[in-house]
């Protein structure tokens, strides 16, 4: 009996064993599932990503995509450089063109300038010669007496005693007079109408020839209107220009009507999709009343042709003539809309300076200047660059 008593003991044992490690386990699984249910109610732990492995393909398309772009960058970069290159070259050759076209003038007062401050001692005797040698330079008298008026008032005694304060005050002023408040040329208007004027001897055809080959050289159709019907041999001059230059040209009868020939150049292109119309005005009738008559009428065939032409009206002065040139845009000024001035044979004259008078008295901006024979010596004005020119050396007493 004890034995089997031992035994049912044991199985008994066995079972309640077999239980107990099946309840536990039990417990443990439903605690797990528990506190996993708990975490993701909570939000507490998120699945896990899935690595996916990228195709070759693709990798290789956002390498190429990768190579090109920055090719592209080193495109960019390279053009950059090579605009800043031309831009730095474009700026020493017109530095140089201004420096060799102002020779004369720098030669004429701002060599008397340079004497006057080469003394040893500058002193209260000096500012009055100053004053002198402006008034008596072709560069007009308001502008002579603003430049004046600087230097005597905005500068301290101490300063008026520096020939290189006195230098660079002159060289302010100078710049502030011609950069003239007006807005830059729009050639946007196709086709863009430009009326050229100025009195027989100025350069006016010479200066239309150059603007009609500079603006073909760019690429630009341009066509000529032979408005100077008065001037015997006008006509001709512009159709060789016309010839030079690659621009076709529109002409009329000698002694016809200039207004017709205007008519009928902007209404041709308007019709055949030129770019520019270039045109040419007589500078003399029989009186100064019959020439602004003219001129007046030509600007009302313009917009009659064309709304809103001429978009620009230019007056050409020869710097020859020094202060005659302003008398003469005064004159017209008085009568006509001028936009902009054209100042040639600077480098045939020693009155250059003549630029500040016209742009202090009629606030109207220089657009070209002529600083020599060539085609490509009629350049667009910068005022930094002129006063540069016009001073440069000016501490030498030769300063030419």
């Amino acid at each position: 009996m004890e034995t089997t008593e031992l035994l049912q003991l044991a199985i008994a044992i066995v079972v309640i064993a077999a239980v107990l490690l099946l309840l536990r386990r039990a417990g443990t699984k439903s605690r797990a599932k528990s506190a996993a249910g708990v975490r993701e109610r909570l939000g507490v732990e998120e699945a896990a990503p899935v690595k996916r492995r990228r195709p070759i393909r693709e990798k290789k398309a956002v390498e190429e995509k990768a190579r090109e772009e920055e090719e592209e960058e080193e495109e960019r970069e390279a053009a950059r450089e090579e605009a800043e290159e031309e831009e730095v070259a474009a700026d020493e050759a017109t530095a140089a063109a201004y420096k060799a076209g102002l020779a004369k003038t720098r030669g004429g007062f701002v060599a008397r300038l340079g004497k006057l401050f080469g003394k040893k001692k500058i002193d209260a005797t000096t500012v009055d010669e100053l004053e002198e040698v402006l008034f008596t330079a072709d560069i007009g008298p308001r502008a002579a007496d603003r430049i004046f008026q600087s230097v005597k008032k905005g500068l301290s005694k101490d300063d008026l005693e520096s020939s290189d304060k006195i230098w660079k005050q002159i060289r302010r002023t100078s710049k502030e007079i011609l950069s003239v408040d007006a807005k830059p040329v729009d050639m946007a208007k196709k086709p863009f109408v430009l009326l050229v004027l100025g009195v027989n001897g100025v350069g006016k055809t010479t200066t239309i020839g150059k603007l009609a080959t500079k603006w073909t050289d760019e690429g630009k159709k341009v066509l000529l209107a032979a408005g100077d019907t008065f001037r015997a041999a006008a006509t001709e001059q512009l159709e060789e220009w016309a010839k030079r230059s690659g621009a076709d040209i529109v002409k009329g009868k000698p002694q016809g009507d200039p207004s017709s020939v205007i008519f009928d150049a902007i209404k041709k292109g308007n019709d055949e999709g030129y770019d520019i119309v270039i045109c040419d005005t007589a500078g003399r009738l029989h009186s100064n009343v019959g020439l602004m008559d003219e001129l007046k009428k030509l600007r009302r065939v313009s917009d009659k042709a064309m709304t809103g032409a001429p978009h620009e009206t230019w007056m050409v002065l020869d710097s020859t003539t020094g202060q005659n040139a302003i008398s003469q845009a005064k004159t017209f000024k008085a009568d006509m809309e001028i936009t902009g001035i054209v100042l040639t044979k600077l480098d045939g004259s020693a009155k250059g300076g003549v630029v500040l008078g016209i742009c202090d008295e009629l606030k109207v901006p220089v657009r070209f200047i002529g600083v020599g024979e060539k085609k490509e010596d009629l350049r667009p004005f910068d005022a930094a660059a002129f006063v540069e020119a016009l001073f440069s050396d000016a501490g030498s007493t030769d300063a030419a």
